[in-house]
């Protein structure tokens, strides 16, 4: 799996190279805000990240009732009102209770005198909870409750960094065929070790995710 991370270094890299060479810097096309609502990441850790840092860790089921309530807030009904439990819980034969239960049993007050933070865990609400939940809103599970902060925020920036290389002429699939010619591509993937295909794997995964969930 690629280290998010990282993955998030090269795409800020790319999108600097190219905001270098049409003389803009990141406050031209970079609306943090809208990039906490596109990614599900809160604002502070949106500018973390940006930063290059590593945000604090987060419970994972945390994270997840997290972004539940952040779509349910951002991605509203046509009549402004926000889905309710019952109507999204119904949408994959779940209860209203069951959704209403998991979002309730872990409030928790930020700050509050006395209030102590849990630590990070690994574990999460169902994995049929979470691909329900997605597919209510997006139309296909997608990982998007889940996903790293950084990887959350990476996938936000693509459309950023598709129009900058769009405005800038950058054809990617060009380049890879100047570079190293469509034989020389077919004939190195076998050549490949495991971790390198896993890697191609998770890219070619990724952009038909994000594909599906745009259509």
């Amino acid at each position: 799996m690629r280290d998010p991370l990282r993955a998030l270094a090269e795409t800020l890299s790319h999108l600097d190279a190219l905001l270098a060479e049409a003389g803009q810097s990141r406050d031209d096309v970079l609306d943090v805000e809208r990039l906490s609502v596109d990614s599900g990441v809160p604002r502070d850790v949106v500018e973390t990240l940006l930063d290059g840092k590593e945000p604090p860790a987060e419970d994972i089921t945390d994270r997840i009732i997290r972004r539940f309530e952040h779509l349910r807030e951002t991605r509203r009904r046509d009549d402004g009102q926000r889905h309710s439990y019952g109507e999204i819980a119904a949408s994959f034969g779940a209860s209203r209770a069951s959704l209403s239960n998991l979002v309730n049993s872990r409030r928790k007050t930020h700050g509050g005198e006395g209030a102590e933070p849990r630590a990070a865990r690994s574990g999460g609400p169902l994995a049929a909870t979470q691909a329900g939940i997605e597919e209510f809103f997006f139309g296909a599970p997608n990982g998007w409750l889940s996903a790293e902060p950084a990887s959350a925020l990476d996938d936000a920036l693509q459309p950023v960094l598709a129009d900058l290389r769009a405005a800038a002429g950058e054809d990617p699939l060009a380049r890879l065929r100047q570079a190293h010619g469509l034989r020389r591509i077919a004939h190195r993937a076998a050549e490949l070790s495991d971790a390198e295909q896993e890697l191609v794997a998770d890219w070619i995964d990724t952009i038909l995710r994000r594909r599906e969930r745009d259509q």
